[in-house]
């Protein structure tokens, strides 16, 4: 990669902030002490992505032609390679600078279609099924093709000093029903700020994920490196694809996930290009009109707080985050009152904790 994409990468996910904004920022850094549990602060508006996480999630599925490929490679070491290279192509899609998406409130939804070629669709579901602790449930599905995505994320966001961390527990689970329900388990990486206190601020992943296919036997161990003060690059990830019973490497990975990833075999000396993401282009979400949308769906009910986002206003901005959080809260308190059990509408908890998709009508 040349030394121009190198800069080019950094300036896309880093940001300065006016004085004004960087003054409200350490006035509120003040009152943390490290390891402070972020789930509870109020952060100011002007850190705030204008779209809720539940849609953010979808971002990972950006490249479905990469999956159906996949579903379609008779190989199995073949095939799980070709998920390692779906799961690592979800990445690039991040937004400028360092911003943090909308917390999603109880019972929020975001729902979309993707058109894909030969006419096949996909469909794409997330809800907000725990606020305290916060837990989004998610399902994605390419009927025509039996591939099938659910998946949780539990964000636990903490204060480390210069830095703030969102720890991303959970999983993505990938079925190929076609194959037996041949199943990938897949953990995530955790989100890291850097430079809140001093340097420039700039968003990273970092530690460790792994894939896993029990059925084949097979797993892909990838580290996200975060770039050190004096060494080491942006946004760089290696990993090793094994045998998982007897430790045997299969396969190398090594690159920059946000922009250009490659692979090599074991015993070869030669690198050949895993993921690009300019020969790979997105495949754009398709979400109804605002106006047809339910009140709680994530578009609809964050509008004007991304309006005024959008729009620089962010007094605007702020008045409408309040009233959607002072809502939640009257609806949490009548509920406590009265006894009343919330449940998810479009997901049931099993006997494992874990939430099931029940329907696209709940």
């Amino acid at each position: 990669m040349s030394k121009k994409n190198l800069v080019d990468e950094e300036i896309e996910c880093s940001e300065t902030l006016e004085e004004e904004n960087k003054s409200i920022l350490l006035d509120l850094i003040a009152q943390l002490r490290k390891g402070t549990d972020l789930s509870r602060i109020t952060l100011p508006t002007f850190v705030l992505e204008p779209r809720s996480l539940l849609e953010r999630l979808s971002d990972f599925m950006s490249h479905p032609d990469i999956l159906i490929g996949a579903s379609k490679t008779v190989d199995p070491v073949e095939r799980f390679v070709e998920v390692c290279r779906f799961f690592l192509s979800g990445w690039h899609v991040i937004p400028k600078g360092v911003k943090k998406p909308y917390n999603p409130v109880l019972g929020e939804f975001f729902r979309c279609e993707y058109e894909l070629e030969g006419g096949a669709k996909a469909m794409y579901l997330s809800e907000q099924v725990s606020h305290h602790p916060p837990i989004s449930a998610y399902y994605y599905s390419i009927p025509e093709h039996g591939i099938y995505i659910s998946g949780e994320t539990h964000p636990k966001a903490k204060f480390l000093g210069n830095s703030a961390a969102t720890l991303m527990k959970g999983y993505s689970r990938i079925t190929f029903s076609e194959l037996y329900n041949e199943t990938y388990e897949i953990t995530n990486p955790n989100v890291y700020a850097r430079g809140i206190l001093f340097g420039k601020m700039i968003m990273e992943m970092g530690d460790q994920s792994t894939i896993r296919c029990p059925t084949s036997d097979l797993i892909c161990e990838l580290d996200f490196k975060t770039k050190g003060y004096f060494s080491g690059q942006y946004h760089s990830v290696v990993g090793k694809i094994k045998k998982e019973a007897t430790d045997e490497l299969l396969y190398e990975l090594s690159g920059v996930w946000t922009s250009e990833l490659f692979i090599k075999a074991k015993n070869s000396p030669i690198r050949t290009n895993f993921f690009n993401l300019h020969q790979y282009p997105v495949t754009e979400k398709k979400v109804i009109e605002l106006e047809k949308q339910e009140l709680n769906e994530s578009r609809r009910l964050w509008s004007n707080v991304t309006h005024g986002l959008v729009s620089n206003d962010m007094e605007y901005a702020t008045t409408a985050k309040t009233l959607i959080e002072n809502t939640q809260r009257e609806e949490t308190g009548h509920r406590q009152k009265e006894g009343i059990q919330w449940h998810p509408r479009f997901f049931n908890v099993n006997k494992y904790e874990e939430y099931d998709f029940k329907g696209i009508e709940g």
